[in-house]
Formats: structure tokens, sequence, C-alpha cells
């Protein structure tokens, strides 16, 4: 019965004609295409190997003892895996990606347009910021223009998210033991000939960073990344795989490479420590380097594609295949990172950033409080279907989402990213548990301009 299934599938996703690998875009991922624990793990292991996340330990280290340090990066990993926790579970559970999963998840199908408008701008948009980041490095580094060097890493990376997820894990198995292997050599040499003990013990040697700060850096820098944990989690197998995996990339990245950043901003007395890591490795040590980079940007763009292609479906009745969508932006991002504009798009996708919580928070809300919507996807769940009909508005989750937003965007205390989600949250939790949140019409899922029968009146949710 399921081998049936999975050929239906991948019969559906061939059924488009593209180069590539589509990778259930539009489905639910069937469960005997689910990857292993150590394939996946690596997956998530992945995501904490940057140079970057040295960098932001030894910001921090500069303005804070490694003890107040230690709290800062706890505060942030708690949150962060809290919160991919609850999305990942959703997505793990479903087999969906975020924009799929909010069409039952609080938004119906028109506002997972919107939701998916956003995601997808903001990814793509990080991705070509990454990939200026990459060719600037390696200018730096080894000669050549910049131009050229994000020319190169964006056709590679591009050409990988073609192919999809499978071979993206290829490439993480490869290139996360290396990388890691690396790190400790550079590391352990740069702090061989100082003391661990003093280097814990001593002062900050810059001008002090409050904890609300850090904390902020700390969770904020990947809360858009743990709001897209499904694209990533919908391959689990089990639930308990989800929170392991998610758990050790925090462990990982916060208080292993963060707080070993900590201690070479003590060191150093800068942020500036990447040298450290690189000058000590030669050319092996900054090509392990620059493939890490490559395998974290792979991300961006492979969750703005999944975005793309079901807002083509909801806005423009149209199934496009994700590998095509992959390569226009792909091509898109490296080229205007190649002639040098996407920094000048970092605030906007700064307040994008703020904008991608709230939606978090809806989901979260709507699928483990109220769960009113999700009621067909329970049923279709064992099947591995999707459900017949989605909602196809609900106006009072756009209403909360943009009240989150100011929330975020312009209170001055907390943690922005993390305001904006709990507002969203209890709003949601609150409207939705008192029957304030109705759903407006019912939309089938082949995508039909007629409404489905039971599209008449307006449905409640969290009403009896």
């Amino acid at each position: 019965m399921t081998t049936d299934k999975s050929t239906a599938a991948e019969s559906a996703q061939a059924a488009t004609g593209a180069v590539g690998s589509d990778d259930y875009a539009l489905s639910r991922v069937p469960r005997d295409k689910r990857l292993g624990f150590w394939t996946m793990l690596l997956q998530w292991l992945a995501q904490s190997g940057s140079i970057s996340q040295f960098t932001l330990g030894a910001t921090i280290g500069v303005g804070m003892t490694f003890g107040d340090a230690f709290l800062a990066f706890t505060l942030g990993a708690v949150i962060l895996e809290v919160v991919i926790f609850a999305i990942g579970l959703a997505g793990m559970r479903e087999g969906l990606a975020t924009p799929l999963l909010t069409r039952w998840a609080g938004f119906g199908r028109n506002g997972s347009a919107l939701v998916s408008l956003v995601i997808s701008v903001s990814l793509v948009g990080w991705f070509g910021v990454q990939n200026t980041i990459f060719g600037d490095s390696v200018s730096a580094l080894v000669g050549g223009p910049s131009w050229l060097w994000c020319t190169a890493a964006g056709v590679g990376i591009t050409v990988l998210v073609i192919f999809g997820f499978k071979y993206m894990a290829v490439f993480a198995k490869i290139v996360t033991p290396l990388f890691f292997a690396m790190v400790a050599w550079s590391v352990t040499d740069a702090l061989s000939d100082h003391s661990f003990s003093e280097l814990i013990h001593s002062p900050a040697p810059g001008e002090s960073i409050p904890l609300a700060v850090a904390a902020t850096a700390i969770a904020g820098g990947f809360m858009t990344g743990a709001i897209v944990s499904p694209e990533m989690t919908r391959y689990n197998r089990k639930g308990s795989h989800v929170f392991l995996q998610s758990a050790s990339s925090m462990i990982l990245s916060e208080y292993i490479v963060g707080l070993t950043g900590v201690l070479l901003g003590h060191l150093v007395g800068s942020g500036q420590v990447s040298q450290i890591v690189l000058s000590t490795s030669g050319v092996f040590g900054v090509l392990v380097v620059l493939m890490s980079t490559a395998k974290i940007n792979d991300w961006n763009l492979y969750g703005s594609s999944l975005g793309v292609v079901n807002f083509f479906q909801v806005v423009f009745g149209k199934r496009v295949h994700r590998g095509a969508v992959t390569i226009v932006l792909g091509i898109a991002g490296t080229l205007l990172s190649a002639v040098g504009m996407m920094t000048h798009f970092t605030d906007f996708l700064s307040v994008l950033g703020v904008a991608i919580p709230p939606v978090g928070g809806i989901i979260v809300a709507e699928y483990w409080v109220v769960r009113r919507m999700r009621a067909p996807l329970d049923a279709t769940r064992d099947a591995e279907t999707l459900p017949a009909t989605s909602p196809t508005w609900v106006p009072m989750s756009l209403v909360i989402w943009a009240v989150a937003f100011c929330v975020g965007k312009f209170y001055d205390g907390g943690i922005p990213a993390l305001n904006s989600l709990l507002t969203a949250f209890v709003l949601y939790c609150v409207l939705g548990l008192a029957g304030w949140i109705k759903t407006y019409g019912t939309t089938a899922l082949d995508d039909s301009t007629e409404p489905a029968p039971a599209a008449t009146g307006t449905a409640t949710v969290g009403a009896p």
C-alpha cells in the first residue's frame, strides 16, 4: 500500500516535466521516504557549522564575562529549541513544509500565499546577502574579483538545491565532519599557549553588553530558521528524532561553537576572530569553511523555492516545479549578489525577520492549543494524502499577524523576534478559544475557483 502511494507521489512530481526534484512541495512526504536519524542529525549539525557563530560568540565575549555569556547562550538556546520543537514536530507529523502547513494551521489557503511570499522574499534575500559575504571573503583570502566568486558560489548552490533534499543531505555528510574537525584543530592550536581557566575567569575586555541585548542577538538571529524548521523535519521519522537532533544542534551551535567564540573574544579582545581559524588551517581549511558556508546558505534557497511553489498554486492556480523555481531564484539571487545589490536590502530583510516569527506563533497556537482547523489533517494523515479542501480566508489571523509585527518592531524591550512570536501566540489562543476567529469560505485542493459545497456561511475556530 505504501509503495503504491509513493509511486503515485513520484509520478505526480515527474508529471511537471522539470529538471531536478520537486521534493513533495505540494504534498506530504511519504513515510517510506523519510530519512534515518544519523542522516537528519548531520543536516541539523550542518546548520551549526559556521564561522559567523564564532564571530557572534567573540563579539558577545568582548562585552561579557564567560559566566554571563553562558547565561545569554542558555537563554537563546532554550527559546530557539522550544520554538523549533513546537513547529518542527507539527511538520514531522504532517510531512508538510511551513507554507503548505499554514493552510490548515491558522491562515487558510489565501493567507498561506501571503506567508509564502514573505518567507520566500526573506530567504532568497538572505541567500543573496550570504552569497555576497561569501564572494567578498574568498576575494580577500585568495584574490580575484568578488563578483566571480559570488557567481561561482551561487551557481554551485543552485545546482545542489535543484536536485533537492537527498543531495543536500549527502553534501552535509561530507562537509559537517570536516568543518568541525578542522575548527577543533585550529581553536586548540590557538588556545594551547594560554590558560583555559584564566580565559574563563577574565573580565570582559570591552564595553559591557546587557544580557537582554546578547540574548536578542542569539535568539533573534536564527528565529526565521526556527519558523521554517518543518522544511527539514517533514523528512523525520519520529518526534523524538526532531527533539534530539534540534537539541544537539543547539548544544553544538550555542554551547560549543558560541562559547568557544567567547573564549577567543577574551583572547584577542575583538570579535574579529575568523582569522584565527583560517590562519592555522591553510588552503584546505579555507575550502572547508567556504563549503560549510555554502551548506548553510543552501537552506535559504531551498526554503524560498518551497514558498514560491505554494504561492503560485494559490494565486495563479498553477503548479510549478520546485526545481524550475530554484533555477529562477538562484539566478536572481546570484546576479544581485554579484553586482553588489543585495547589501542594500539588509534593512528590509531585517524588517521581514520580525514579520516571520508571528507566523510561528499562530501555527503553534492553532495546531497545538486551539486545534480546530487541523481536523482535516488528522483525518488524512494515515492515508498520507492532503485534505480535499482548506479554509479560504482567516481574516483575524492576518490582524493578529499585523499586531504582533508592530509589537516586535516598535516595542523596545526584550527580544523583538520573541516579542512578536509570543504576542501572536497569546492573541490567537485567547481569541481562538473564545470563538472569535472565524474561517470564511472553503477552497478545493485542486484550486477550483468555485467554492466547495461546505463553503456556505462561516466557520468558527475554537467554538464547539
